[in-house]
């Protein structure tokens, strides 16, 4: 409860997360029909970058604001386009003071006959959840333990949608609480999408995360990480990854052009990489 996202909101991994989250979201709109966007860990949704917090890491800075004034290759710009229109939204007078959050951004891209689901457990930041979208008939705001709606807000009535799943990793034992959500969640709901988002230090266990994944066998699970400097020397964050179930089918030949590119544009150190797998392949 003490993990406040005002301290790192714009950051790197953030890039790699909203940037995938927009394209996901983009790719669901091919087909007419409504979809839901469930976000399990949706924080505050609007984070002011002139704040202490964000001012105080600066963390910001080394993710959004390198990518707004770096010269960036066609299909780069062209991927990070959807996210990169929300920012700029949200700060008509130029510059970046304001940034969206993951139900922010995905309420941004959405349609009128799109829907989303906001859960937030923590209470002074769901009450500033409502009030970002107060007035909004197409967003619930709900203050629940969000891994909680993996069992009772699945299925979404409109059968189609994302889950993104975002947790603070501040207690012990999140990834294999991800594993267990998210096999509750897919037996559920075997048809959504899902984005589970992680963090690298040189003490995650991600090779047992890997395994534990392969192990539940979900067809299409891929993985995907990228590192803004060398994990087995440095401490502290190093790099972000997410593992998406059911991905859309043009994003892994997407991923495969812009993340090595993307790794470099926000290397903080040697060591700086993408890397890409499907952990399980179709059934």
């Amino acid at each position: 409860m003490n993990y406040r996202h005002s301290y790192h909101a714009g950051n790197f991994a953030d890039v790699l997360k909203h940037a995938v989250l927009a394209q996901i979201i983009i790719y669901l709109q091919r087909k007419d029909q409504a979809f839901r966007v469930i976000d399990t860990h949706a924080g505050i949704g609007i984070y002011d970058l002139s704040s202490n917090e964000a001012q105080k890491t600066g963390e910001w800075r080394e993710g959004i604001g390198r990518l707004t004034k770096a010269k960036l290759s066609p299909d780069l710009k062209a991927f990070l386009t959807p996210w990169l229109e929300a920012v700029e939204t949200l700060n008509p007078d130029g510059g970046i003071r304001h940034y969206p959050g993951s139900p922010k951004l995905a309420r941004m891209v959405m349609r009128k006959q799109d829907r989303l689901t906001a859960i937030e457990l923590h209470p002074a930041d769901a009450n500033q959840l409502r009030k970002v979208f107060e007035g909004d008939h197409q967003v619930r705001v709900i203050e629940l333990d969000g891994w909680l709606a993996l069992g009772g807000h699945l299925p979404p009535k409109e059968k189609r949608g994302l889950v993104l799943i975002d947790p603070p990793f501040e207690e012990d034992g999140e990834y294999d609480r991800m594993v267990d959500g998210l096999a509750r969640a897919t037996r559920r709901f075997p048809g959504g999408t899902y984005m589970l988002w992680h963090p690298i230090k040189a003490e995650s266990q991600l090779a047992a995360f890997d395994k534990k994944l392969v192990a539940l066998g979900r067809p299409r699970t891929l993985s995907i990480r990228l590192l803004t400097r060398d994990n087995k020397i440095a401490p502290g964050l190093n790099g972000s990854g997410l593992v998406i179930v059911n991905p859309p089918f043009t994003l892994e030949a997407e991923l495969k052009k812009i993340l090595p590119e993307l790794a470099r544009l926000l290397a903080q150190g040697p060591g700086a990489v993408s890397d890409m797998k499907m952990l399980v392949g179709e059934s």
